[in-house]
């Protein structure tokens, strides 16, 4: 499956629900501690270098931040480095704004 380097949060909670994709969190603790995606993991941005080997292989990534700029920024330098990574476009701003669930069901992002 090929997808784009950008993708909706519609479309990864699809992708996500049936396993096609891993979802990368890659928020500051407070942030993750207030609200996250569940089945997400959490790597924040200065531990992902140390953990690239474990995001390598299938399914691909989707990293996840709170608006998008973060990941983003994670997803190029995954792809630079010939890995296959995506940003979800809007972060989980544009995830709650689709009505989408969070954890825990109290779960709301954290403002910076």
């Amino acid at each position: 499956m090929e997808l784009p380097d950008d993708i909706s949060p519609d479309q990864a909670a699809e992708l996500a629900g049936r396993g096609e994709i891993r979802l990368v969190d890659v928020r500051e603790t407070y942030e993750w501690d207030e609200g996250r995606i569940a089945g997400a993991r959490h790597l924040e941005m200065d531990q992902l270098s140390a953990e690239a080997e474990s995001l390598t292989g299938d399914p691909p990534v989707v990293f996840y931040c709170r608006t998008g700029a973060r990941s983003g920024v994670a997803a190029q330098a995954f792809r630079a480095s010939g890995l296959e990574a995506h940003n979800m476009a809007g972060g989980l701003v544009a995830w709650v704004e689709r009505g989408l669930p969070l954890e825990p069901e109290d779960g709301k992002v954290a403002i910076h």
